[in-house]
């Protein structure tokens, strides 16, 4: 499956209007905010109020009183001039404090949204996508909400409403030289309109370009040690440069982007300003208007262009909110295509001949290259397996669908009897134990690691634990560890051996008694003392316990009851040890 993050939503819905994909995108993610956006709705109605009544207050005072020369009058409107604006302060801070609130709850949810979906998802995912810029979607694009949420959606909303309001006034004092005031607006939404397209490209490009480079850090950090061995740091740095160099222009161009069209709406400002005052100068020498109208229409298209800047400073906002929830919604609209398979339909139950059964098993990590090809085999209980092959011959992938890391690209594998797809996740990972090439440890102590993933033994004390680590004979591994179960290990297990990690590994699979134990490589890098541990070890597992062994040491399969060769997109069965070594040597298959 392919589960590349590359095309986006936008791209595909560049023939709808923006308004309508922020209003689609937007809405299902206040949901659970009904009642706060609601409050923050009232105090932008409010807010807006304010600001519409003041222009008709201040004509007041000057056509009634203060050409009258009624300084009371003009007092006393005063005094109701700062109550109005008192009640715009405080629904103004009601605005602010309200979605701050939605915007850093939004950022919570959706952060755990979308990393709990990157635990669902399959290894085929996080092969086809940068760490860096899986993490950049967690971090930067969600940040993007937030800070839309909390600080631009307040404006746009309540720009979107004085504008309405602004513009009805000025229509109603007098038409025709409110429709003359509107003119510069229209003229400029056209201008907005042609530009939206370029603004929105440069948005997504620049969060894609932080993404990348982001990506760029993650590579160069996790292999810094390979970097310094084989002296490739100019390499890595050119990288990051040109990564970075990509990510400046991108990031040029969405700031030039984000303040176009802030001089396209002042310029608008300007000539509605001057307009009216040179045809209102006119209407008062004809005595058809009067000097209070005037200020007042002058105050009410001053508020209906100020919000249109504060909109024009917004949208960039909006478009790089939407760029990020576009970069979001991809993730979370994934389905992991390991998901168990319906149990009463697609899941027959055959009579379990052996534990693990591959039938006719083809698999491809690219689309028209098979990696295997009709593979047929089957495992019996409590045996000991193992699969030789040179490197690359497909033995890891052969052990990556046993543990369905991966699904057959057609064919089955059967686990007792029962297609591995219609296993419940959790009752498979008890059944299946995998010990990885290159085990992956997580900061915190050696105990927990060993018991990461193991429910049945959280609740034990320390006594208790050591009892069934001892019951197991799995005390003697510890002792690689200077303070034993308490040794803390640091980020990514760096300050421990790579032979310390995979006895860890090992003793994290041993505690649960799989039915199934896979191990590739997992004695590549121990030492003949503890290798023999491991081998005492593996022989006091169940009985039932079938073992599969991956190795290029041939004394380690030595006491293996069968030995399969995995070559050219097949599993054959290899015979002998001296046969299995031939084919080696040899490169060949046996029929």
């Amino acid at each position: 499956m392919n589960y590349s993050l590359t095309k986006t939503d936008f791209e595909k819905e560049k023939e709808k209007g923006v308004l309508f994909t922020a209003w689609k995108r937007l809405v299902p993610l206040m949901v659970e905010e009904k009642r706060a956006v609601t409050i923050a709705i009232v105090a932008i109605l409010v807010s807006s109020a304010v600001t519409l009544v003041v222009p008709i207050i201040i004509a007041r005072i000057i056509d009634v009183y203060i050409v009258s020369k009624n300084f009371q009058g003009v007092m006393t409107f005063s005094e109701i001039l700062l109550v109005v604006f008192l009640v715009g302060l405080v629904s103004t801070y009601l605005q602010v404090k309200t979605l701050g609130g939605v915007g850093r709850r939004l950022l919570f949810n959706l952060r755990g949204k979308v990393f709990n979906k990157l635990q669902e998802l399959p290894v085929a995912f996080f092969n086809q996508n940068k760490a860096g810029d899986l993490i950049s979607r967690i971090n930067n694009d969600t940040e993007k909400l937030n800070q839309f949420f909390a600080q631009a959606l307040m404006q746009f909303i309540g720009n979107i409403v004085l504008i309405l309001g602004t513009g009805i006034f000025l229509l109603a004092i007098n038409l025709q030289l409110g429709l003359i005031a509107l003119v510069p607006a229209v003229l400029a939404l056209v201008a907005t309109q042609l530009l939206s397209p370029w603004v929105k490209r440069t948005s997504l490009k620049s969060l894609q370009t932080l993404g990348s480079m982001s990506g760029e850090i993650q590579e160069s950090i996790n292999n810094f040690k390979v970097i310094v061995v084989f002296n490739r740091l100019g390499y890595f740095r050119e990288k990051f440069r040109q990564a970075n160099q990509l990510n400046y222009s991108a990031s040029v161009s969405a700031g030039i982007a984000s303040n176009v069209f802030n001089p396209i709406y002042g310029l608008a400002s300007s000539l509605a300003q001057l307009v009216v005052l040179a045809i209102g100068i006119l209407l008062i020498s004809q005595g058809r208007f009067t000097i209070g109208l005037l200020v007042g229409f002058l105050l009410y298209v001053n508020s209906f262009y100020n919000p249109l800047r504060q909109l024009a400073s917004v949208w960039p906002s909006l478009q790089l909110a939407l760029a990020g929830l576009d970069r979001i919604s991809q993730v979370l609209a994934l389905e992991s295509d390991l998901a168990p398979k319906p149990q009463e339909t697609d899941c027959p139950l055959t009579e379990a001949e052996s534990v693990l059964e591959f039938k006719n098993v083809f698999f491809q990590y690219v689309e028209g290259k098979d990696v295997l090809k009709d593979v047929n085999f089957k495992l019996d209980s409590g045996k000991t397996y193992a699969l030789v092959g040179p490197t690359g011959g497909g033995k890891t992938t052969t052990a990556s669908l046993m543990a369905r890391l991966y699904d057959p690209s057609s064919g089955t594998v059967l686990l007792e009897g029962k297609d591995i797809r219609c296993w419940d996740p959790s009752e498979r990972v008890k059944k299946i134990g995998f010990i990885l090439q290159e085990p992956f440890l997580f900061t915190g102590t050696v105990r927990e690691n060993i018991l990461y993933g193991n429910g049945e033994y959280g609740e034990f004390s320390d006594e208790q634990f050591r009892q069934a680590l001892e019951k197991m004979q799995l005390t003697k591994l510890l002792e690689r560890f200077p303070d034993g179960l308490d040794t803390h290990i640091a980020v990514g297990g760096d300050a421990i051996s790579l032979g310390q990690k995979q006895l860890i590994a090992f003793i994290r699979a041993a505690l649960r008694s799989p039915d199934v134990l896979i191990l590739d490589e997992a004695t590549a890098n121990i030492d003949t003392v503890t290798e023999k541990l491991l081998e005492e070890i593996l022989k006091n597992l169940p009985a039932k316990t079938t073992k599969i062994i991956i190795a290029h040491r041939l004394n380690t399969i030595e006491n293996a009851d069968e030995i399969f060769f995995v070559n050219g997109g097949q599993v054959t069965n290899a015979g002998s040890m001296e046969q299995a070594l031939d084919m080696l040597l040899h490169g060949k298959r046996q029929s």
